[in-house]
């Protein structure tokens, strides 16, 4: 018989797991990896901005995020500097502004869990908010699945058809937004990229659609939870970095076992 905490937990992994596949596909697809760590990083400013006006960190991060974003896209019109080093100063300038915030405002939080997250510690009230805002992401990503793939693969394509580009870029990023909201207990904001890429990456090597390709993402992302979640355990771990660690495993058994098949033909 499972202890309580532990089908907490379960619930909480599966659900960010199923959701950062999907999610993870676009990102892979449209090569954004780096853009969505720079989005996690930022949202340590967020949990600070929460802390000061009395707002909860849940929102305090999706404001910061959209900001983030929107100033990224402000700066990139402007041309001045690579899309890059903007992504690095934005990134590592909100990680520190919500440090140094955290430690002037002396708040007793922590932050080792909201860096590297701790599924162990899932509350039910977290797992409501986990399984709801996975379930409205899940639902945006698949109510918009054709525009999204299609603007993906090619946006002159996709406006030709009658796609609102704009749109479905606005949407995207909050999507991206939610995500890390959503998914910052699980593995902590330093690794919620990971969670998010790493299946994606596993399962492009082993499927030909996207549709497949988000379906294996979101297994391999649960086998990564679970696997992870018992390391944690067993070996009294980090949970998150034990996720990510059982992500990167999956991650090299398939590319070694892709690569043996292919020496013996």
């Amino acid at each position: 018989m499972l202890e309580p905490f532990l089908l907490t937990a379960s619930a909480a992994g599966i659900a960010v797991a199923v959701v950062a596949g999907v999610m993870g596909c676009f990102i892979v697809w449209r090569r954004m990896a780096y853009f969505s760590d720079s989005l996690a990083h930022s949202a340590l400013l967020g949990i600070a901005l929460g802390f000061v006006v009395g707002l909860h960190p849940h929102g305090g991060i999706i404001i910061v995020c959209l900001l983030f974003a929107s100033l990224l896209l402000w700066l990139q019109q402007k041309g001045i500097l690579a899309t890059d080093t903007l992504l690095g100063i934005l990134a590592h300038g909100g990680l520190s502004i919500g440090m140094v915030t955290l430690s002037i405002l002396e708040q007793r939080i922590d932050l080792h869990a909201y860096l590297f997250g701790d599924i162990l510690t899932v509350t039910t009230n977290e797992l409501l908010w986990i399984c709801g805002g996975g379930a409205v992401i899940l639902g945006l990503l698949i109510g918009n699945w054709s525009s999204l793939v299609l603007m993906t693969i090619h946006e002159d394509l996709a406006r030709a058809e009658g796609v609102r580009v704009p749109h479905m870029h606005g949407l995207f990023m909050l999507l991206m937004t939610m995500i890390v909201a959503v998914s910052i207990h699980v593995v902590g904001i330093l690794l919620i990229s990971s969670l998010l890429i790493i299946p994606a990456a596993t399962a492009r090597c082993i499927t030909r659609s996207p549709h497949t390709m988000a379906v294996m993402a979101s297994i391999i992302g649960v086998m990564a939870v679970m696997l992870g979640m018992y390391g944690s355990l067993t070996l009294d771990t980090p949970s998150g970095p034990s996720i990510v660690v059982a992500s990167v495993i999956i991650f090299v058994i398939v590319l070694s076992t892709l690569g043996m098949a292919r020496n013996e033909r």
